[in-house]
């Protein structure tokens, strides 16, 4: 059969793997070959080729062979936590930036220390080099596996999702079997640049109704060095970590009788009031009038605009006089009150209104981090009101006093997002009769 690669043709003889076909074009290509795509199609370099076809490797130093170690290494964590803790239940361990996670239901909660006993079986496991072999089962036979023999609950909702008569994969490496699409590195010793990072919660398909899961982060690079390097990296983040400064310049403070609810002192007070003083001036220079809208509005305005049905489980709310109110999650419903309260001429616009509101939205706890992710923010929110023909204009203007603050003023790289009306777009922004532009920015 004729292979052709990086516009080379060679003959080979039918039913021969990757990694022979990648040596039969050079031994250090079959060396540094994680994976390979045959017709554009990725596949394991054990993949029999048994057609003439266009070929390519992925280099291990490469992006896609990165990911391909990481997606191997989870593997690797997973058939390490076994040995150690065989009752515990693996379910999903998928690649992330510069890493993995895997989530699994142990009988008892992982400790740290446990993570330095599964990283000790990673490397053991990884000299003993196991190959990792692919195979494929029809479902309902996947299905009895997991049900009948590895009696795994959570693999058995998994397949039980793929539609009757598909193939189901997976992938064999020693006395470890997973469910996996793959593509995977030939075998352990592959696997040499790793570290085990963190433990967290994380509920079973992220619903909260389900069992709450613990999860083990990892970073997996393609090299000792690259490997280092990050941890280097990490290293020096940690020290210009927000919440480790805030504490030692006496900036702010989280409590535990508020959680999610930052506190500023009066340091911290000092660098926010220089902020809203700076966002005030530039708002004034660009034509825009300042608001301030209530924190607690009743819950018909909120079933008005669509929060209530579509967002409550994240709202905080409280009755007053026997009436329902929620805390605001958004600012939008009050801005738009705010302009709506009295008529307007056409010749009022376009009407450029600013807000600096207290908006609360629930977060799991388990999601809280220092300023990052909170459950009570000031949001940045415009409401800009205008015709149609005002439209383009304003959304430059708007364009323009972003770029101002996140580039010009602070040096920040940003991606713009643009949200459009939806076509169940409710009663409330219909009934006012005007485009409205809508920009949201947020601080502590």
């Amino acid at each position: 059969m004729l292979v052709k690669y990086n516009g080379e043709s060679k003959e080979f003889n039918n039913n021969v793997n990757m990694f022979e076909i990648a040596k039969g074009f050079s031994n250090s290509l079959a060396k540094k070959s994680v994976g390979a795509k045959v017709d554009g199609k990725n596949v394991d370099m054990s993949y029999v080729l048994d057609h003439d076809a266009e070929v390519e490797f992925i280099d291990i130093d490469s992006p896609e062979g990165e990911d391909i170690v990481r997606h191997s290494t989870a593997h690797l964590m997973a058939q390490a936590v076994l040995r150690l803790y065989p009752d515990t239940k693996v379910t999903i361990g998928p690649v992330i930036e510069n890493g993995f996670y895997y989530d699994f239901d142990p009988v008892e909660q992982f400790t740290e220390e446990d993570l330095e006993k599964i990283e000790a079986e990673m490397k053991k496991i990884v000299k003993e080099n196991i190959k990792l072999e692919k195979y494929v089962l029809p479902r309902d036979e996947a299905i009895k596996y997991f049900r009948d023999v590895d009696k795994n609950k959570y693999k058995v909702e998994i397949v039980e999702a793929i539609p009757q008569g598909e193939q189901v994969s997976f992938y064999k490496q020693g006395d470890f079997t997973d469910l996996c699409r793959g593509t995977h590195v030939p075998s352990t010793g592959y696997l040499k640049a790793f570290k085990l990072r963190a433990l967290a919660g994380a509920y079973w398909r992220g619903n909260s109704k389900n069992k709450m899961l613990q999860r083990i982060y990892g970073y997996s690079f393609s090299n000792e060095d690259k490997l280092k390097k990050h941890l280097k990296l990490v290293e020096e983040a940690e020290k210009r970590d927000h919440r480790k400064l805030g504490k030692e310049l006496e900036l702010f403070f989280l409590s535990e009788y508020g959680p999610g609810f930052p506190f500023f002192l009066p340091k911290g007070m000092i660098v926010r009031n220089v902020l809203v003083d700076l966002w005030r001036k530039e708002h004034e220079k660009a034509g825009y009038l300042q608001l301030e809208t209530p924190i607690m509005l009743n819950k018909e305005l909120w079933e008005i605009s669509g929060h209530w049905f579509n967002y409550r489980e994240n709202m905080y709310t409280s009755e007053i006089d026997e009436v329902e109110f929620a805390i605001k999650p958004m600012n939008c419903p009050g801005g738009v009150l705010a302009f709506k309260h009295q008529l307007h001429s056409y010749k009022d616009l376009p009407a450029r209104l600013a807000e600096l509101g207290k908006v609360h939205r629930h977060e799991f706890s388990g999601a809280l981090h220092g300023l990052m992710r909170v459950r009570s923010f000031t949001q940045d929110d415009s409401h800009i009101f205008m015709t149609p023909d005002q439209v383009q204009d304003e959304i430059i203007g708007v364009v323009n006093l972003i770029d101002k603050f996140y580039s010009k003023l602070f040096g920040f790289e940003y991606e713009i997002e643009l949200s459009t009306k939806p076509e169940k777009s409710n009663r409330f922004s219909r009934n006012l009769g005007y485009g409205r532009v809508c920009t949201c920015r947020s601080f502590g």
